[in-house]
């Protein structure tokens, strides 16, 4: 028993084969190197064609090599960790600290009730003593179909989560345990079966009474009559216009009221909606955030918080035992400050068409997590109360997470309330420390991340937890609009914060390892990559359009570190991808997602960025929509890409895609006039203008399909198809007449 007590609850192990690519990534650098040297030596003389189109390559040169340095750093020491639930629950199970799990909503409209209720429920169901777990679900679209939503949850989890834990079901988000069950013959056992049929039934009622509720617009009167909750929506304006409303749907406290149908306790739930004032900024996620720590510090008081998306169900109801094993390790747990789980998406094609978080969560992620730890992503994520409140680290203090025995003061369910909504009014946070060294930092759409970066900055390590089984899954967008306006608002908040007093570059030097900067960086930087991609998706085709090499001749010793890196480089990516169980078109899709964020995602991202600092525009937050149409889904499904309404980064996109075609075309037609002298030496002087022109063609062929062979409502708009063509022939012609 001794032994057992000093044995640690978690892991850590070194990946191998760290020296090999150590090796390899070093002879890469020295090709880049090469690369550089070769650019310097061979710049075309003032009034040589080509000049300009040589330095804009050698700085986009130097900006790719520089960056690529940045990338190596989050896989120069990955770590990976397993945790042992099993001596967890023999030393800690009776002392087992106070978990309070925060659900952010913001707009009912697109983040339909129905999701919001299934995650709620998937985390209400977590196998761990109710009497200890709090959930809370902040509203910040004020809405009261959404607390009508909410209370209807409340009565199905009686049911719900007592099957659950009878039958070890897993996930416990009922719409994705019913799909996973296709159909009520896949449960074998019959008493199982039995249970299943009626616990689907209970379901489906209740999801068509919230349904009908969302159709309708409103709640009707005979249900308001029976909850007097809905009477604090009497003085209700607007969505950007209303009081605090708070509501304890289910009071833990409670020994009659909050137990399921077998006599069992059930968690706390509590709905809130922050005052709003138009007056009164509200700072998105993060002020939503930051009146959630403070409510649920005067009902529940949890050491341990999670926070998810309301779209992030969970998927793993063991994860707060996983979470435990890093926090109450007796001799590394009072040095972690939050554990960080993986963004996973359930609802990703099998190709992934629009790419996926799959390398940064399998590899990058893990490589961070070797110099102190990951960055806060602002989902699935545990945080100890205490550290997210500013606390600072000290070898000398240690936080205890064991259960608080004390008894607090015992206040009637409606006293509670009212005496706790004045901790989410407008005025609360004036004159106080929130929001700069308490809570959520503001004044950044990614407020998650500088949020990390202090902690870590306060001496604090994270630790990233990436179990067998994906703690939680999520909604990934499903048309090509909505994934590069989602990157934008991520590229944007990281290069905001790249600018800021907070940047990475200098804010956190001296106060985290190198490595660990430097992750950080590779992140903020994100946006910076639009101008180099830019120039090389643009210049090398025009050139060939002139006739003008701009690389290495296939005779000349200089095309080797270009081909090595090149081809280096995408192998090894190629290799990287496949480990992580991605497939082969897999990894093709990412490419080309990879070039539209890069030249219409993080040039908005930039622009935009570069306009607020200087006080042009204001920060905002955008909501990605979460529930696709029908047709949408559909086309998804089979994996057709959705472009759907017309927008500036589509017009970018078709512009720079019949750019490489016309350009293309332009040069085989003239190769083909001059015959077979002039494609000799086209071979010999433009081999490698030609390849990269024809692998953006390649990577192009959806967007030429949706812009002139489709006829579905996915297709490219045709006042986008037209313009492009305009301003990319009016330029090719430009272009080469200027020569």
């Amino acid at each position: 028993m001794a032994k057992e007590e000093h044995l640690p609850l978690f892991e850590t192990k070194k990946a191998k084969g760290r020296v090999l690519f150590r090796i390899f990534a070093a002879s890469i650098f020295a090709g880049i190197c090469l690369i550089w040297v070769y650019r310097v030596s061979h710049i075309p003389k003032a009034g040589e064609d080509g000049r300009f189109a040589w330095i804009g390559l050698l700085g986009a040169e130097i900006w790719f090599g520089f960056y690529w340095l940045l990338t190596q750093a989050s896989r120069w020491n990955p770590v990976y960790r397993h945790t042992f639930k099993d001596r967890l629950s023999q030393r800690y199970e009776n002392e087992l600290p106070g978990v309070d799990i925060f659900v952010c909503t913001a707009d009912a409209s697109i983040e339909p009730p129905m999701m919001v209720m299934n995650t709620v429920l998937s985390v209400m169901a977590y196998e761990y003593p109710p009497e200890k777990l709090s959930v809370y679900l902040s509203d910040d679209g004020g809405s009261e179909i959404t607390y009508y939503a909410l209370m209807e949850a409340a009565e199905f989890a009686k049911h719900w989560i007592p099957y659950c834990k009878k039958y070890n079901v897993e996930p416990r988000s009922p719409a994705a345990y019913f799909v996973s069950k296709h159909g009520d013959d896949a449960v074998e056992d019959n008493h199982q079966a039995k249970d299943f049929v009626f616990i689907k039934k209970l379901y489906k009622y209740m999801e068509n009474k919230i349904e009908n509720a969302v159709k309708l617009g409103q709640v009707s009167d005979q249900v308001r009559s029976k909850h007097k909750g809905f009477s604090q929506w009497d003085s209700y304006s607007s969505r950007r216009d209303h009081d605090t409303i708070l509501q304890i749907v289910i009071d833990g406290r409670d020994p009659i009221n909050a137990t399921d149908n077998e006599g069992c306790k059930l968690p706390t739930l509590v709905y809130l909606a922050r005052e709003k004032r138009p007056q009164c900024h509200h700072n998105f996620k993060a002020g939503a955030m930051n009146a959630l720590i403070r409510v649920s510090s005067n009902i529940s008081n949890g050491k341990l918080l999670l926070n998810v998306d309301c779209d992030m169900y969970s998927n793993n109801s063991l994860a707060i035992r996983d979470t435990l094993c890093f926090l109450m390790d007796e001799e590394k747990g009072h040095e972690i400050a939050f554990v960080q789980f993986p963004q996973n998406f359930k609802n990703l094609t099998k190709n992934e068409l629009y790419a996926s978080l799959r390398v940064i969560n399998e590899v990058e992620a893990h490589g961070v997590d070797g110099y102190g730890g990951p960055l806060y992503v602002g989902t699935g994520c545990f945080h100890r109360r205490d550290t997210l409140c500013g606390r600072k680290f000290s070898k000398d203090s240690k936080s205890d997470m064991k259960w608080d025995n004390r008894k607090r003061e015992e206040l009637g369910i409606h006293e509670l309330e009212e005496n706790t909504k004045s901790l989410a009014s407008c005025t609360f946070e004036e004159n106080t420390q929130w929001g700069k060294e308490m809570g959520l930092k503001y004044g950044c759409p990614v407020e998650d991340i500088i949020t990390g970066l202090s902690i870590h900055c306060r001496g604090w390590k994270s630790v990233y937890c990436n179990p067998a089984r994906e703690a939680f899954l999520g909604l990934a967008p499903a048309t090509l609009p909505h994934i590069l306006v989602q990157h934008k608002r991520w590229s944007e908040g990281n290069f905001h914060i790249f600018l800021s007093k907070y940047s990475p570059a200098w804010y956190a030097y001296g106060k985290i390892r190198l490595g660990h900067q430097l992750g950080y960086l590779r992140y903020s930087l994100w946006a910076s990559n639009c101008l180099a991609t830019l120039v090389y998706s643009t210049l090398p085709s025009l050139y060939l359009l002139r006739g003008a090499s701009l690389f290495p001749q296939m005779s000349s010793p200089w095309l080797i570190p270009f081909a090595y890196v090149i081809i280096g480089k995408y192998t090894w990516s190629f290799v990287e991808f496949l480990w992580c169980d991605g497939t082969i078109l897999g990894w093709w899709n990412e490419q080309r997602i990879w070039l539209y964020q890069r030249t219409s995602s993080y040039l908005f991202a930039f622009i935009d960025t570069i306009l607020f600092s200087i006080g042009y525009t204001n920060s905002a937050f955008v909501i990605t929509a979460k529930v696709a149409e029908e047709d949408v889904s559909k086309r998804y499904e089979k994996e057709i890409m959705e472009f759907g309404a017309s927008s500036p980064m589509l017009t970018i996109l078709a512009t720079l895609a019949l750019l490489n075609l016309c350009c293309f075309a332009g040069f085989v037609l003239e190769e083909a006039i001059a015959g077979s002298k002039g494609i000799a030496k086209a071979y010999e002087t433009m081999s490698l203008q030609v390849l990269l022109c024809g692998v953006l063609i390649l990577i192009n062929l959806p967007l030429y399909q949706g812009l002139y062979l489709r006829k579905d409502k996915g297709k490219m708009p045709s006042s986008i198809a037209y313009k492009s063509m305009v301003i990319a022939v009016f330029s090719c012609v430009c272009f080469k007449l200027s020569c």
